[in-house]
């Protein structure tokens, strides 16, 4: 499928392939892998690997935002901004007549594209401050799944506004860090490594100073500061639901719809993809990891290491330490608005 798609008119409609999906991987906007202009920055990014080892949304997210759009027909065009690697494109797919997903990440588009089948679903590399090759009011609904914290809002929100129709829907969604339930020494240890300025061991910086801001921040309070204009948009909901490191026990899908049991190697495999390790790692080009034959390891060795120990139960595995599971749970919010 080709990546990119020509200028879409508020008329323009193609025929779609219907299918079921229950969930997808989590796509994610890379903004430490491009800049603005799309050039690459970050030289350890990976498309393939940051789609291997991300979570998944399941079935109920998109119950909730299907259902406030309340399309009675398959018919329409989806924006999908932040596609990352196309599948929540894919998964909205059967309810659109045409979907268009964009991120500004050439990598991420043409993971998007090569992985992509469905005749109704076009790619191209753009971000959502500047929507020119759409025209005005082409676009029945938006959404943005964990990529509204990077957007500059000053430009976005007249974009989004303009390519939306009247009455359209807009649809953010995210997630912040995720807690090991029952688990608070580990979560700690975990905020330290991630969040805690200067050394998080003699000589072993910690990623915090390489977040990129606001996003960061923004995401970690679930959004809350980003607020649609009540002059352009209506029937605005939040649907949030935080966590904290002492977290003991989860509630239902419904209410945290991410959660997931995962073993502790796929916890270390979807810390690499954290933005601030992409940034840490080239920071710091000389420390490898222990399955690069970096002897101690680079920082994630290192959290997961001081996480295992904190756990008798994960400690007692010993070289099998990656097999030792735990429930965790992502703090997340949705955010839901009508053009007016």
């Amino acid at each position: 499928m080709s990546p990119e798609v020509g200028r879409i008119g508020r008329n323009q409609e193609q025929s779609f392939i219907s299918g079921d999906s229950t969930c997808c991987h989590i796509a994610d906007v890379f903004p430490t892998a491009t800049d603005s202009t799309g050039a690459t920055k970050k030289t350890t990014f990976s498309a393939a690997g940051y789609a291997a080892a991300r979570p998944s949304y399941p079935a109920s997210l998109f119950r909730t935002v299907l259902a406030y759009h309340n399309a009675q027909s398959t018919s329409g065009v989806l924006l999908d901004i932040g596609c990352g690697h196309g599948l929540v494109a894919r998964a909205m797919s059967p309810h659109f007549a045409h979907v268009v997903g964009i991120d500004t990440s050439p990598g991420m588009i043409e993971q998007a594209a090569s992985s992509t089948q469905d005749a109704n679903i076009t790619f191209r590399q753009a971000g959502a401050e500047d929507l020119s090759f759409l025209d005005d009011e082409a676009v029945d609904m938006i959404v943005a799944g964990q990529s509204a914290h990077w957007f500059d809002y000053d430009k976005a929100w007249p974009e989004l506004g303009r390519v939306l129709k009247p009455h359209g829907s807009l649809a953010f969604w995210g997630y912040k860090d995720n807690v090991l339930v029952g688990h608070e020494q580990a979560n700690r240890i975990f905020d330290k490594y991630c969040y805690a300025d200067g050394e998080v061991e003699p000589g072993l910086q910690g990623m915090n100073a390489y977040w990129e801001q606001p996003g960061r921040n923004r995401v970690r309070n679930l959004l809350r500061e980003v607020q649609p204009p009540e002059k352009d948009w209506g029937d605005i909901r939040r649907i949030l639901y935080d966590v904290t490191p002492d977290c003991a026990e989860v509630p239902g899908t419904e209410t945290a719809w991410m959660q997931n049991r995962i073993n502790l190697g796929q916890l270390e495999a979807y810390v690499r993809t954290f933005s601030a390790f992409q940034g840490w790692r080239d920071a710091h080009p000389d420390i490898k990891s222990r399955a690069e034959g970096g002897g101690q390891g680079d920082l994630v060795d290192h959290l997961m290491h001081r996480i295992v120990d904190s756990e008798p139960t994960w400690k007692k595995l010993g070289q099998g330490w990656r097999t030792g599971e735990v429930d965790t749970v992502w703090g997340t919010y949705i955010l839901l608005a009508k053009k007016r």
